[in-house]
C-alpha cells in the first residue's frame, strides 16, 4: 500500500521512473531549460531542487550524495560550480515551469523548465512553422536600383573627354 507516498508515478516503475529522473536532471543541469511533457516536468522540479540545494551545501557529504543520485559526473561537477554559484543568494524556487501548450503529434501538454538564475532573458516560446508563410522579398531588387545611378555619373564623364 502507499500510505504517505505521494510522488507521480508516471506510468513507469520504479527503476525506470529513478532513470528517468536522473537523466532528465542531468540534461536540466547542463543545458539550463528543456521541453518536456507537463507530468514530468511536475515530477522534475521537487527532485532537481533538492539537488540544487546540495550544491548549494557544498560539502564532500553533498557531493557524494549527488554523484549517488546523478550518473554524470561532470554534471555534479557542473552543479556544484556554476548552478551553486548562481543560485546562492536564493532560498528556494531555484525552478519555472511554462506551459508550452499541446504537442502536436498527440496533444500532451508541454512544458518548459529552466533554472532561475542561469538564464537572464525571458522565456519565450519556439515560433511555430506555418505552411502558409510567404518567403521574404528577395534583396538583389535594391542592388539593381543602384546600378543606374553609378552609370549615370560615367555617362557625364564621357562628354567632358570628348570636349
Amino acid at each position: 500500500m502507499r500510505h504517505g507516498v505521494k510522488k507521480p508515478k508516471l506510468q513507469r516503475t520504479a527503476s525506470h521512473r529513478k532513470a528517468l529522473l536522473a537523466n532528465q536532471a542531468c540534461s536540466l543541469i547542463s543545458n539550463g531549460r528543456i521541453t518536456t511533457t507537463l507530468a514530468k516536468a511536475k515530477a522534475l522540479r521537487p527532485y532537481v531542487e533538492k539537488l540544487i540545494t546540495l550544491g548549494k551545501n557544498g560539502s564532500l557529504h553533498a557531493r557524494r550524495q549527488a554523484l549517488a543520485t546523478l550518473p554524470q559526473p561532470k554534471v555534479v561537477a557542473k552543479l556544484f560550480g556554476e548552478v551553486a554559484t548562481a543560485t546562492a543568494t536564493r532560498q528556494g524556487g531555484y525552478t519555472r515551469i511554462v506551459k508550452l501548450g499541446q504537442r502536436k503529434t498527440d496533444s500532451a501538454p508541454m512544458a518548459l523548465i529552466e533554472i532561475i538564475d542561469l538564464h537572464s532573458g525571458p522565456v519565450a516560446p519556439a515560433p511555430v512553422a506555418t505552411s502558409t508563410s510567404v518567403p521574404p522579398t528577395e534583396a538583389p531588387a535594391a542592388p539593381a536600383a543602384e546600378a543606374p545611378a553609378a552609370e549615370a555619373p560615367a555617362a557625364t564623364e564621357t562628354p567632358t573627354e570628348q570636349a
